[in-house]
């Protein structure tokens, strides 16, 4: 047998620690009001502009709800915030199985906690590409990495993760979580780890789109080569 194949899972998972990254915001205040009304114990963490969001809808509780994902990882976001999530102890927390010792083994070496609810969605590279006179270099610096990474971690894990895309579905988990003493089910995770894998495949085919119909001469003309 494999050393990575899973047997025992839980079908319902308790929602303590919630990492979200979103560039729409819709909802989000309803989402983390909902959240803490379920668990006042609930942890979040986040980065940027979502951090900056979230600390104004907690208010003066807001340091014993929210961490900034650069605190947690020990380094700093990047110029512009290129790099903000991508960082192994992000990656554990997401990935690691509930049953599986050398896991919890690492957990504990590095400090890393569980993270059970991600919320993620990308940069509106749709939005972007559709502007008039709209450059390559534009279009790509709107291209998301991290954010694509972490939805796919976590649909990946939906053994115990659930994986967050649409702020459309959040009274619907939000009513979930309530009817479950706030735990989320093994059919819910599963549902919305399909709908996450979707979400990506048309982020990404929109990029792939895009760069198609770009000729080199048209990139060359962004940069000096």
């Amino acid at each position: 047998m494999s050393i990575n194949t899973v047997e025992n899972i839980d079908d319902f998972v308790k929602v303590k620690h919630v990492l979200i990254s979103v560039s729409d915001k819709k909802g989000l205040d309803f989402l983390i009001q909902q959240l803490v009304e379920i668990n006042p114990e609930i942890k979040i963490f986040s980065t940027g502009g979502t951090y900056k969001k979230i600390k104004e809808i907690l208010g003066n509780v807001e340091k014993s709800r929210l961490t900034q994902i650069s605190s947690y990882t020990g380094q700093p976001e990047t110029q512009g915030g290129l790099v903000k999530t991508l960082d192994f102890k992000i990656y554990l927390g997401l990935l690691t199985e509930t049953y599986n010792e050398f896991h919890i083994k690492d957990l504990k070496r590095t400090g890393a906690v569980i993270f059970d609810m991600v919320v993620v969605n990308l940069y509106p590279f749709k939005d972007t590409v559709s502007q008039k006179g709209v450059t390559v270099e534009q279009a790509r610096g709107n291209i998301d990495i991290g954010g694509p990474c972490m939805i796919r971690a976590a649909a990946k894990n939906f053994l115990r993760v659930t994986p967050v895309v649409d702020p459309f579905d959040y009274e619907m988990i939000i009513s979930h979580m309530k009817s479950n003493d706030g735990k989320t089910s093994f059919k819910l995770r599963f549902s919305l780890a399909k709908k996450a894998f979707e979400h990506t495949a048309v982020y990404d085919r929109m990029i792939a789109d895009f760069l198609e119909k770009r000729t080199i001469e048209e990139v060359s003309r962004c940069y000096t080569l």
